[in-house]
């Protein structure tokens, strides 16, 4: 994702100066509506103006109303990240209006709300923020503009002597109107030529820290998730699950559903592509009604993988060489004066999100209807359409809320929202589609399962002199619409991206890549392939530091100089660790570094170890993020990022056996627990013009400096995830 984005990101973004990208008219209830249109190849076009937008086919980015309230449609999802605050943020900051008076909505599916570097809809590759930053601060400056315009032609006076702040404009000789008297005189106008958008210097709400729009409703229950729609919101609405294969590819041959018919409420029964769906009346009825069925399986077409087979043979695998991913000369280990060999091992990861998986479907006649927590609306409205049926332009998708993804919600195959609509057109009744935390678990998609091999040297001056670096693993978009901006010459960019691209000045640098099929489902986790390469690259980094008899820190200075905004970042957050001051007894640091998605987040992490037991006692965390648009944002996802990374490192782990998944739930894929949380630390790297990736960039290097946190204290390198720290016993 991370690559994808970069190359998106080279394309051409329109200017916002000009004129050719917004759309102003008179709301059908009063006020202001400002939006644009999207026309074919990507680009932002002009808009004819309307008498009277129809918002049924939605347009607005920004609706003022008459009592002066500020609407922000926000074309990402919210999933925990602080989207609907951060993105109304960048409006307010341009249109002078009144804080307390924003409100924000979640989008719905449309192609104006296509990101401009994807060319769809999509929230993903941590780039909320930067691919809304120019767009929609424009749209507060037009809206700004056109109102000072409106009250200087109300007050017949020339439009600099008027002056907006706070919502207000104001005027010669104390005259004022607020943005809601002038509202549909502002709708009026034409647009303006131009807009001139502020210097970070002027800027009074980006960058001060502030407290999240949605947070009261989500603390006192009445925001809508997902899984929270009812009959009450969608009248006669059922609920269906699905029995899915116990093996990945496997398909039900037949099945019995005589102790399914008699449960009171089930409605029914009816077999998909991707299993049997059970539909009742309530949840636990349709539940109860699909752990009577009797299926038999054809087993034959799945997948046999095996976690310990395969691990045996990625191993043996990574000892030969692959594609060339970044051609060096490997020959030159040989004439190493000390040599590293190591061999690290990622499993699969499930993104057990809080929220399980759901999505609900309407359809009627040649219409469908969905409500979703969706990260890819673009590519689940396809999918919706033609699972359904109906043109796509007939599908409408509701963005919920949704309790986190981590890029399960961005699914390629959109299997749950297929699944859902089938399910739907099949029974002819609304139908909410629910995935249990189980069927996510036993059934879903996996970051894959990787396995690296580092073969590394320093010269007579203990410098790195050749770096040999092979990764075996599956490619995350084979057969996808992704497949051709991700793979290049047979390298998937996503498992080479932290290794290829390193920050560090590695000289004759030879990465390898072996794509392995397996025929079990992987997809995006949070931070792509930068969540196991920079594993490997940091913890390869601090043994190599101390085969060369040096501090962890500054072996890693030598090797950055020409990426200064790397070396700031961990300079930062080794000064404010006190790297160099000496810790009481049995406690231990350990550093790591990593740049993705634009940004470069540094970790401090302090250890002990009691009879066995992990203590993390304290993290110190830095980051650059350029412009950091909330700080309490930033600091609240390089949290996150660090807590999801190490329930990764200390506990995640998909194992299968003879195919089948062998995890279910929470108390056999555990997540870190409250008392087990750290201290941690967040510094921001000050300055910056624009912003760069906050949400996916904290997780990388935390498994890695914990790691090497657990190596400082007890010489003994962990190369295996999740951390076996019984082998520290032996």
């Amino acid at each position: 994702m991370d690559k994808l984005f970069t190359a998106a990101k080279s394309r051409a973004v329109p200017n916002t100066s000009r004129r050719d990208f917004l759309k102003v008219s008179a709301a059908t209830g009063g006020g202001l509506v400002i939006g644009f249109n999207l026309s074919l190849g990507n680009k932002l076009a002009l808009a004819q103006a309307a008498p009277a937008p129809n918002l049924n086919q939605p347009n607005a980015f920004l609706r003022i109303a008459l009592d002066g309230t500020v609407t922000v449609q926000v074309k990402h999802l919210e999933f925990g990240q602080g989207v609907m605050t951060s993105l109304p943020m960048l409006l307010a900051e341009e249109l002078e209006c009144d804080w307390t008076k924003i409100r924000a909505e979640l989008a719905p599916a449309a192609p104006v709300y296509a990101h401009s570097s994807f060319g769809m809809q999509i929230t993903g590759g941590s780039s909320s923020v930067s691919n809304s930053w120019e767009q929609l601060r424009a749209v507060g400056a037009m809206a700004r503009t056109m109102l000072v315009t409106a009250a200087a032609n109300r007050w017949k006076v020339a439009a600099g002597q008027c002056r907006a702040a706070n919502g207000m404009v104001t005027g010669p000789g104390g005259k004022k109107a607020g943005y809601g008297e002038l509202a549909e005189e502002a709708a009026k106008l034409p647009t303006p030529e131009k807009v001139v958008l502020q210097s970070a210097k002027d800027f009074t709400i980006i960058g001060k820290p502030t407290r999240r729009i949605d947070a009261p409703a989500k603390v006192n229950g009445t925001a809508r998730f997902g899984l929270d729609l009812t009959a009450k919101q969608i009248p006669n609405l059922h609920t269906a699950v699905v029995a899915h294969p116990p093996i990945f590819g496997a398909r039900a041959v037949k099945f019995n559903a005589d102790k399914v018919n008699g449960i009171p409420g089930i409605t029914h029964v009816v077999q998909l592509d991707s299993g049997i769906a059970v539909v009742a009346k309530s949840f636990w009825a349709a539940k109860v009604g699909r752990d009577a069925l009797q299926i038999e399986w054809d087993l034959e077409p799945g997948s046999k993988a095996d976690s310990v087979a395969m691990s045996n043979n990625y191993r043996q695998t990574a000892r030969t060489p692959g594609l060339v991913a970044k051609k060096g000369n490997p020959d030159l280990l040989k004439g190493a004066a000390k040599t590293l060999v190591a061999e690290f091992e990622m499993p699969y990861l499930a993104h057990a999100a809080m929220e399980p998986l759901s999505c609900t479907v309407s359809v009627s006649g040649d219409k469908c209807e969905l409500w979703v927590g969706s990260q890819l609306q673009t590519l689940d409205v396809l999918a919706a359409a033609k699972a359904a049926d109906v043109p796509p332009a007939n599908v409408k998708l509701n963005t919920m809320l949704a309790g986190g993804g981590f890029g399960r919600r961005t699914n390629l195959s959109s299997d749950y929202v297929v699944e859902a609509v089938a399910i739907a057109k099949r029974v002819g009744v609304p139908v909410k589609m629910v995935w249990t935390r189980e069927d996510d678990m036993k059934a879903g998609s996996y970051r894959p399962m990787y396995v690296h091999r580092i073969e590394a040297g320093l010269d007579a001056s203990n410098k790195i002199s050749a770096w040999n670096h092979t990764v075996v693993g599956q490619s995350l978009v084979a057969g996808t619409p992704f497949e051709q901006a991700f793979v290049k010459d047979g390298i998937d960019g996503s498992s080479m991206e932290g290794i290829v691209d390193t920050p560090y000045d590695i000289p004759n640098l030879h990465a390898t890549l072996h794509t392995t099929k397996i025929g079990v489902p992987v997809l995006f986790w949070r931070s792509v392939g930068h969540s196991h390469t920079a594993y490997a690259m940091e913890t390869a980094m601090d043994d190599l530091a101390q085969l060369a008899g040096q501090d962890p820190v500054a072996f890693r200075r030598v090797y950055l100089g020409k990426h200064p905004k790397v070396l700031k970042t961990l300079n930062l957050a080794a000064e404010k660790a006190g790297w160099a001051s000496a810790l009481p007894k049995g406690r231990a640091r350990g550093v790591a570094v990593h740049e993705s998605f634009g940004s470069v987040v540094a970790h401090v992490v302090e250890v002990s170890m009691d009879k066995g037991e992990l203590k993390l006692h304290r993290i110190v965390s830095a980051i650059d993020c350029g412009l950091a648009v909330n700080p309490l944002t930033v600091a609240a996802q390089v949290e996150s990022s660090a807590v999801y990374g190490m329930s990764a490192a200390l506990y995640g782990k998909i194992t299968l056996k003879d195919g089948v998944v062998e995890q279910s739930n929470f108390h056999n894929y555990p997540l870190l627990r409250m008392a087990e949380m750290p201290k941690v630390e967040v510094y921001i790297v000050p300055g910056g013009e624009t912003p760069t990736g906050v949400g996916e960039p904290g997780l990388p290097p935390i498994a890695p400096a914990i790691s090497n946190a657990i190596f400082a204290l007890t010489g003994k390198r962990l190369r295996t995830l999740p951390f076996d720290l019984a082998s520290l016993k032996a």
